[in-house]
């Protein structure tokens, strides 16, 4: 008997059916990676899977034993199901410290006494974190969970997941914001658990990857199962099958375009306080990729650039005119736009609409004499949902509803209605399928062609390739390749990229 049995699972929200009779089953040791473009049902059924949304129709089992309608999470976690969300803020609490986020389901469930003293979690907190070969001192344990940047945050989800010692494991993009040491250290995880009996869901956009790891891969579209594959995998077939004929066709044709006019002019700037200076310039009319692994300084490029974070060091000139934004408010005045790495944190509301949350920039715009216009608001939101085909019932439907991707794309999409000066991107690719990423490569071009300087960041060099007439190697916060992008290869750019090893966490906010 197979571990792991989906027969006929079902799901709809409201009258708008998302799973359409999906059936699929693995075995125990076998790690399956579930494609599928944004909006295909991928988010809805692994929260079908975790006991987040109740199972509707179908059948789910795991080892035989299955999951009824209303089960909720504890009893998914009860039959081995243990689930790490792509959205890091669905499984980390705020307020508490690193240590009682890791064990926060035993506490919840009382499997560990009350305690008076966090002194007393910390010998618990070490032997999960040592799971996943976190060597963290007691201080990093006692931190509060949002003092550590999102990779940090992912891993913690990582090692909670492993200390229950699941049947199923469900990863939902684990890697996006690891480095590539860290996403070396899961792989490696992924491999012990396939040796264990673990049955593994591994959910990833990243094909690299799951070639790397996954023994079958099953594509999701529009709800339903559209082929399987076992090794050696047709990926041709599988892009297919996940896109259709017309989306698997090659969207963006890589130019060299050349801008014509420098607009943003860093001098002397430092990304970090012991960091070299450094020069930089966006011009008009071109796309500059800033590859970086983590730590390298993309956000803080990013954040300084936006007015969110001063630089320790430089200055900045906006088309000649000296530029010091005290605020981020102070950036978009003078056009210059950021779509910020983490869109749940930075750039979305809890329960906010997506048309509330398009204008969320332009709130002036659309308030004149202090009176929100709902009319052009609801007009805004309606525009972002039909550009960018973001899959949604209307504009009106909390933006917090949407899958990863189509988040993304109102979270990008908002700020494409202008033509601004410099249009700043830090891993705008996150979470976005194939397809989506073309289409927003070939957005970005459009926009530089426009007139705008275009900064797109990112730690994958193929994301990096594909949009950019520029590339500019960033490691340890200081430049150490900056070339056109016919000019050099994939290679040269791996060559030069250096990942940053430290066995404590990364402070908030690295890229």
């Amino acid at each position: 008997m197979a571990t792991v049995e989906l027969h006929d699972v079902r799901h709809a929200f409201g009258g708008n059916p998302v799973l359409r009779g999906v059936s699929i089953e693995w075995d125990a040791g076998e790690v399956l990676a579930l494609m599928g473009a944004n909006g295909a049902g991928k988010s809805t059924l692994i929260k079908v899977l975790a006991g987040v949304h109740p199972l509707q129709h179908g059948r789910i089992s795991v080892d035989g034993t299955p999951l009824s309608a209303a089960d909720g999470p504890l009893a998914a976690r009860r039959l081995g199901i243990e689930t790490v969300h792509q959205r890091i803020d669905e499984g980390v609490v705020p307020g508490l410290s690193v240590a009682e986020n890791l064990l926060f389901e035993r506490i919840a469930q009382s499997e560990l006494p009350p305690v008076g003293s966090l002194r007393r979690l910390l010998p618990a907190a070490r032997e999960v974190a040592a799971g996943l070969g976190l060597d963290w001192s007691d201080a990093t344990l006692r931190r509060d969970i949002h003092e550590l940047g999102i990779a940090d945050q992912q891993l913690v989800l990582l090692a909670r997941a492993l200390s229950r010692r699941p049947r199923l494991l469900v990863l939902d993009e684990p890697t996006s914001a690891l480095s590539a040491a860290e996403t070396d250290r899961l792989f490696g995880v992924v491999d012990d658990l396939r040796r264990s009996g673990v049955a593994v869901l591994y959910v990833s956009h990243r094909i690299g990857e799951i070639d790397r790891l996954a023994d079958r891969i099953a594509v999701l579209r529009d709800g339903s199962i559209r082929s399987e594959q076992t090794k050696p995998f047709d990926w041709p077939a599988a892009v297919r099958d996940m896109l259709g004929e017309r989306g698997a066709q090659e969207l963006v044709e890589v130019h060299d375009r050349r801008g014509d006019e420098d607009v943003l002019e860093l001098r002397g700037v430092q990304l970090f306080p012991r960091s070299a200076p450094f020069d930089l310039t966006l011009r008009r009319g071109e796309v500059t990729g800033v590859v970086g692994l983590l730590g390298a300084g993309k956000s803080e490029l990013a954040l300084g650039i936006f007015g969110a974070q001063p630089f320790p060091a430089g200055t900045m000139r906006l088309a000649g005119e000296p530029y010091a934004p005290a605020s981020p408010a102070d950036a978009v005045a003078r056009e210059v736009y950021l779509v910020p790495e983490d869109r749940a944190a930075q750039a979305m509301l809890p329960g906010w609409s997506i048309a509330r949350t398009a204008s969320l920039p332009f709130l002036r715009v659309l308030s004149p004499r202090g009176v929100l216009q709902h009319r052009r608001e609801r007009a805004d939101g309606r525009a972002v949902v039909e550009r960018f085909g973001v899959v949604a019932s209307s504009e009106t439907q909390p933006v917090d509803a949407l899958s990863g991707g189509n988040q993304q794309k109102v979270v990008v999409g908002r700020w494409l209605r202008g033509q601004p000066r410099v249009m700043v991107l830090d891993e705008p690719f996150r979470g976005i399928d194939i397809g989506a990423r073309h289409d927003l490569s070939r957005r970005l071009r459009e926009l530089a062609a426009g007139g705008s300087a275009v900064l797109v960041l990112a730690s994958d060099v193929d994301e990096v390739r594909e949009v950019a007439d520029r590339v500019v190697v960033l490691a340890e916060g200081v430049p150490r390749l900056d070339a056109r992008s016919v000019d050099v290869t994939r290679d040269q750019i791996v060559a030069q990229m250096a990942a940053l090893t430290r066995a404590e966490p990364h402070g908030e906010g690295v890229a």
